[in-house]
């Protein structure tokens, strides 16, 4: 969990920050297969989850802006799909959390996404619950979502959430994903990553579009680690679950493209345990914070 700051210190940092970078500066600006880090200094590349989402209301368009503004090409997001089957880009599986939901529909309890249209959800503030300056953000629809990441000219880390409540959301993503201009090799091979909890989403994934890099979201034992390799190329644990040794048996596999496969570890949002996973070898760090484990790990 992250404690968000106070709203004059955030505006501080990304005033401070923005003077630094001239509002321009890429990090990770590397490829999906590529260790390297941030302006190739080595460290390990930086994703903001769910957006900047620590100092913006996590998976709006807000929030890969305020990323895109700090200088991260990489945002992650979550995918799942309303009653009418559209696409959007929320985390939990329930809008109260992060939407107005239950005083626009309080008859709907438990407000599953699943149960509501794409029109009505639509409708919910997905910004006040953060803070008065987001009122009115929205959740976005992943086609939506695709177009700002396209302008913005960032890269995209997508989650592929709690598919067994939507069966064939992987073929309808990946649909999705080509309509938007997606699927083309520079994106995929650049540009691209599709992950999950779920193994078997993952494997669908792979059969379907076998060039596409891919990620398990989890920490298998060692032993079971080849059987992944088999479709997917990297291996996304939570940092409290992996050991420097483990991290070394991951990159001492090759992955479903032939390459030594990778870790991208979440959620990390301080400087000493960003310092920590980057001592054990990882090659990403996820992030709400991104600010702070780039100045931890990668010289700003």
């Amino acid at each position: 969990m992250y404690v968000r700051p106070a709203a004059a210190a955030a505006a501080a940092f990304l005033g401070f920050t923005l003077t630094l970078l001239g509002g321009t500066a890429s990090y990770a600006a590397t490829g999906p297969g590529s260790a390297a880090g941030p302006l190739g200094l080595g460290g390990p590349v930086v994703y903001a989850h769910r957006g900047a989402s620590a100092y913006a209301p996590e998976n709006t368009l807000e929030a890969i802006d305020l990323a895109m503004r700090l200088g991260f090409d990489w945002v992650e997001n979550d995918v799942q799909r309303t009653k009418d089957g559209e696409l959007v880009v929320i985390h939990d599986d329930t809008l109260a959390r992060t939407t107005d939901v239950e005083q626009r529909f309080p008859d709907r309890k438990p407000w599953k996404v699943k149960d509501f249209t794409a029109a009505e959800i639509a409708l919910l503030d997905a910004g006040s619950w953060f803070g008065e300056e987001y009122a009115g953000a929205s959740v976005p629809t992943l086609r939506q979502y695709l177009d700002r990441v396209q302008r913005n000219r960032q890269r995209l880390l997508l989650e592929i959430k709690k598919p067994e409540l939507y069966p064939g959301i992987e073929e309808q993503t990946l649909k999705v994903l080509g309509e938007a201009g997606w699927l083309d090799p520079r994106h995929v091979s650049q540009r691209l990553v599709v992950q999950s909890f779920s193994a078997d989403s993952v494997r669908i994934v792979h059969g379907l579009r076998p060039d596409l890099v891919t990620a398990f979201l989890g920490t298998p034992p060692v032993a079971d680690l080849p059987r992944y390799a088999e479709f997917t190329d990297r291996i996304n644990p939570w940092h409290t679950t992996i050991s420097a040794d483990w991290v070394a048996a991951v990159h001492g596999l090759l992955g479903a493209h032939g390459r030594a496969m990778e870790v991208d570890t979440w959620i990390v949002d301080d400087a000493a345990t960003a310092r920590k996973v980057q001592e054990m070898g990882v090659d990403g760090i996820i992030t709400n914070a991104p600010d702070v484990v780039r100045e931890a790990v990668g010289g700003f």
